[in-house]
């Protein structure tokens, strides 16, 4: 599953621990355009020669300096940015406390101080967030967002579905408001909104469903015997377009509206990013309660993507910058949805974003542009960086996480 664009993409330099040159008028501006480091390799392995950082990588680098929470043992390590870097590692050497408590925590407070006019006249005064778990962290003025994608459920009642979570609902309602026929009747946009306005039904109140309280057992949700699951009135379903009322869109699977909504780009673009991540059989309108982890997981992911459009938006601005953390999104996917999250992954990097993962998963590894190694073994006996290089490097160090690469390296 080798991506067309990873060595493109590929850093092309090799380390252990991020190199310790700093720029010599501000420490605290971040790495170097070029820096060079000897890397540590396993007693009686062979050594890597040491590579310096190509110069159009200017200022695309996280470093985070003296990383001591839980078991990680002082680390100084460099993150690549707009890139795919993995975390891995046996289980307890400190993955997800270096990714998740450091690295992603002291990102986003970087990001929340500088949202404010105020934050930012500190930050160019050189003024940093207190910095949890680690000295500090440099390079972080180049990250507009910082999101941590996870597989906690996108909507705890049955109004949220894929089509408003991920923001394309708003289009279809102007454009059935937009027909001669609402038009006629007076309709706007809120009509045909299940949430709120005289559109919905009644009786369930756009939910399309009814909930009956049972003593001593669970609640039972039944189709609304009103709408029979199509959370509008009858008033509201009378308006068509294409043939099709509201109601009837909600109840579309993916793969269906995909070519339904072929001439409405705004609408087809994240329905193809739908279909392109393997759930293009989940209908439009499907309660959250209903979906898996891996699924809401992947609608997050499809919802950063529709934004991202060749690194430019509609006004001719650049896209903002965004760090991502996933923590072993492949749980529970099966061989084949991993591959589709692989591809999701890649194209959220294309589109000139930062992603980190803690992974087990080998697949993951092998497609990655950069793997952080931590151990070499867990609790006590972890929390140090065992190596820092691409997938090709690691393989050649006598690793954990190198031995089992590299047959599936070797296969790819």
């Amino acid at each position: 599953m080798k991506h067309p664009l990873q060595a493109r993409r590929a850093v092309g330099a090799v380390t252990v621990e991020a190199p310790k040159a700093e720029q010599a008028s501000d420490p605290d501006a971040g790495p170097a355009t070029q820096r060079s480091a000897k890397p540590r390799t396993k007693a009686g392995a062979d050594p890597i020669p040491a590579a310096s950082f190509p110069a159009q990588l200017d200022n695309h680098w996280l470093e985070v300096r003296g990383a001591k929470l839980h078991n990680l043992q002082n680390l100084t390590v460099g993150v690549p940015l707009q890139r795919l870097v993995v975390v891995t590692g046996v289980s307890g050497s400190g993955k997800s406390t270096f990714a998740r408590d450091v690295l992603l925590t002291n990102a986003a407070a970087a990001v929340s101080q500088r949202s404010t006019f105020a934050g930012r006249q500190q930050w160019d005064a050189g003024e940093r967030p207190t910095w949890t778990g680690c000295d500090k962290l440099l390079g972080a003025e180049v990250v507009d967002r910082v999101l941590e994608v996870d597989q906690t459920p996108i909507g705890k009642t049955p109004r949220s579905c894929p089509a408003t979570y991920i923001g394309f609902w708003d289009t279809v309602r102007k454009l059935f408001a937009d027909t001669l026929e609402a038009k006629a009747r007076g309709y706007g946009p809120g009509r045909f909104s299940f949430n709120t306005g005289e559109g919905r039904c009644p009786a369930c109140e756009g939910q399309g469903m009814r909930t009956i309280e049972m003593s001593f057992l669970p609640d039972v949700k039944v189709p609304c015997e009103v709408c029979h699951g199509a959370r509008f009135n009858p008033e509201t379903l009378a308006v068509t377009w294409k043939g099709k009322s509201v109601g009837d869109v909600l109840q579309m699977e993916v793969d269906e509206a995909v070519e339904f909504f072929a001439s409405m780009p705004n609408i087809s673009h994240p329905l193809q990013l739908l279909k392109d991540v393997g759930l293009g059989y989940l209908t439009l309108g499907q309660p959250s309660p209903t979906l898996s982890g891996g699924e809401a997981q992947r609608i997050k992911l499809v919802t950063e993507l529709s934004k991202v459009r060749d690194d430019v938006t509609r006004r001719g601005q650049k896209a903002p910058h965004t760090l991502y953390v996933l923590d072993e999104p492949t749980v529970g996917l099966h061989m084949a949805d991993v591959e589709k999250l692989i591809r999701v992954l890649h194209r959220l990097v294309d589109g000139g974003h930062s992603v980190v993962v803690i992974e087990h998963d080998l697949d993951v590894m092998a497609e990655a542009d950069w793997i952080i190694d931590l151990g070499p073994e867990g609790g006590g006996g972890g929390g140090r960086i065992v190596v820092a290089a691409p997938p090709d490097e690691v393989v050649r160090l006598d690793t954990h996480t190198g031995r089992v690469l590299g047959p599936v390296l070797a296969r790819a």
